[in-house]
């Protein structure tokens, strides 16, 4: 009798083990690799993963929706609006909406973002055509140059919002009215 009870409990420990080797193998645990990949540790493969950025979307999302309102001049290049206003600490919507207000790119752009490259209307040097507004080498320096100010001279000291930054930035009283309607288009798309 205490043969049999052996057997079955070597039996037992057996399918026990077997069990618990199945469950182990069936349950996949997910590792995230530089926040972009995903390990199965039951299967050597990787799968993509895009990371969610703003708004509830990826950066690609982001640069796809900013890019249904550029034109001109502008057109595609809302990966780099995307990426650098969020870098720096900007709304990217907000970038892009005082831009186009600013410059005419829901349209065609001014003569001084198209031959200047300044998407944001900064004094300084080098000069663009002996004018008081500053020339940049390229669009994306122009670009970037214009969101570091953004960043620099308003979003830092605390003006967030499109009224706060009207009171330091334009002396139409109502320019923060133009900026929401374009924010609200750009989010719409």
């Amino acid at each position: 009798m205490e043969k049999k009870a052996t057997i079955v409990l070597v039996v037992l420990l057996a399918l026990l083990a077997v069990s618990i080797t199945y469950l182990k193998l069936s349950t996949s645990t997910m590792t995230t690799i530089e926040n972009k990949k995903v390990l199965c540790d039951n299967k050597a493969e990787y799968e993509e993963v895009e990371q969610i950025v703003y708004d509830g979307m990826t950066m690609n999302q982001l640069a796809e929706k900013l890019d249904k309102s550029l034109n001109s001049a502008v057109k595609g290049k809302g990966y780099l609006f995307a990426e650098y206003s969020l870098e720096v600490g900007v709304d990217p919507y907000l970038a892009v909406a005082i831009m186009l207000h600013e410059t005419g790119c829901k349209w065609n752009c001014s003569y001084l973002a198209v031959k200047c490259n300044n998407y944001g209307g900064q004094k300084g040097s080098p000069s663009c055509n002996g004018g008081s507004y500053k020339a940049y080498e390229t669009q994306e320096e122009g670009i970037k140059g214009y969101i570091t100010n953004l960043y620099n001279n308003y979003i830092s000291k605390g003006l967030v919002t499109t009224k706060q930054i009207n009171k330091k930035y334009a002396s139409n009283p109502n320019w923060y009215k133009s900026i929401d309607k374009y924010i609200n288009e750009i989010k719409s798309k």
